[in-house]
């Protein structure tokens, strides 16, 4: 199944990227802001799990059912490419539990890996299954197969790599004393 490996080793490549990304985070500026109104390497974290941890639920409750039948028409969506490109620039519909980035940064990074094996256990356990016939809207850019739905996860990631860099390049500078 050619969307499976595309999805597992997007998954696993954008999740390799994040975590040397979010090494140049040091844990004392994990939860700082590199400026007013921007997230911190914590929250960003956070949203990461929150979404996957999201398609992953959903996509484990819609896949006890039958498909339902989606027009061609309406299978059509924007490239995920976009979501990987970071040009457009979206507020996320999905308000934030200050809940999720209130742990340490190891805590943090162990979430977010726990969440992506489980997503990889979700996908290995589905192998058998044709989840191309699944599909759910996303708020920008149209219906996703499920395939696509696990690819939009890695693109999504993918996003907040470069999100993660502008952090570390941004966070105040501490002069140091002797």
């Amino acid at each position: 199944m050619p969307d499976l490996q595309f999805a597992l080793e997007k998954l696993r490549r954008a999740q390799d990227g994040l975590l040397r990304a979010a090494d140049s985070v040091p844990s004392g500026d994990w939860n700082i802001p590199p400026e007013v109104n921007a997230w911190s390497a914590a929250q960003l974290v956070a949203h990461l799990c929150q979404v996957e941890r999201g398609v992953l639920g959903y996509a484990d409750r819609v896949i006890r059912k039958m498909p339902r039948p989606v027009p061609l028409l309406n299978r059509f969506h924007l490239p995920l490419v976009i979501v990987e490109l970071r040009l457009i620039r979206r507020k996320t519909p999905i308000p934030l539990d200050p809940e999720l980035f209130a742990a340490s940064k190891e805590a943090m990074l162990a979430e977010l890996r726990s969440v992506r094996e489980r997503t990889l256990a979700f996908l290995e356990e589905t192998y058998d299954r044709n989840l191309r016939a699944y599909y759910w809207p996303h708020p920008f850019l149209g219906k996703l197969n499920f395939y696509n739905w696990f690819t939009f996860i890695a693109a999504h990631e993918i996003r907040h790599t470069k999100q993660m860099v502008e952090i570390t390049k941004n966070l105040p500078k501490r002069v140091v004393t002797s």
